[in-house]
């Protein structure tokens, strides 16, 4: 199971960042959430830690989202096992998607209300 991001369909509202804290610690605090929404003028684009690619780092540079250009190494950094793009404010601690749980209930994906976040299986 992975959460599948359309950017094109968010609008920024960070409802996700909201979920995601509220769940993992009990409170609202986006800074602890294990997903961020990027906003700029034309774009909206939510970023979730993990769950990890294998995909190996063979390309920087950026693509054209919405007519403008994205840093591709924005786009993936979260799923990559070397670096880690989210921390605890306080501890340092990388924070990583666990998709809320076993069985996974990704709270992230139930509270957004433009769908741009969905459930696909591997």
């Amino acid at each position: 199971m992975r959460i599948k991001i359309d950017p094109n369909k968010c609008s920024g509202c960070k409802l996700c960042e909201v979920a995601c804290s509220l769940h993992h610690t009990g409170e609202i605090n986006p800074e602890r959430a294990r997903i961020k929404v990027y906003i700029s003028e034309k774009t909206s684009l939510p970023v979730y830690a993990g769950p990890f690619t294998d995909v190996a780092c063979n390309s920087k540079g950026s693509v054209i989202l919405n007519d403008e250009e994205i840093d591709v190494c924005k786009l993936c950094r979260a799923s990559c096992p070397a670096k880690h793009v989210f921390k605890e404010p306080e501890s340092g601690v990388p924070l990583k998607c666990d998709l809320c749980g076993d069985p996974p209930d990704p709270q992230c994906v139930k509270w957004c209300p433009s769908c741009a976040l969905t459930i696909i299986e591997n």
